[in-house]
């Protein structure tokens, strides 16, 4: 099994105060994904949405 790589703390970390400072609604978590590169990151077997049969 291929390991999981998540971003950066410090890149979390900038997301989080960015976020912090908007007033819009929070976003989705497949768009706070696509937002810190995390999907680039997972293993395409992995990835959300993908259907095995």
């Amino acid at each position: 099994m291929s390991e999981v790589k998540h971003p950066s703390k410090q890149l979390v970390r900038a997301y989080l105060a960015r976020r912090a400072r908007d007033t819009a609604p929070p976003p989705t978590p497949e768009e706070i994904r696509r937002q810190l590169g995390w999907g680039m990151l997972m293993p395409a077997d992995l990835k959300m949405g993908t259907n095995r049969s």
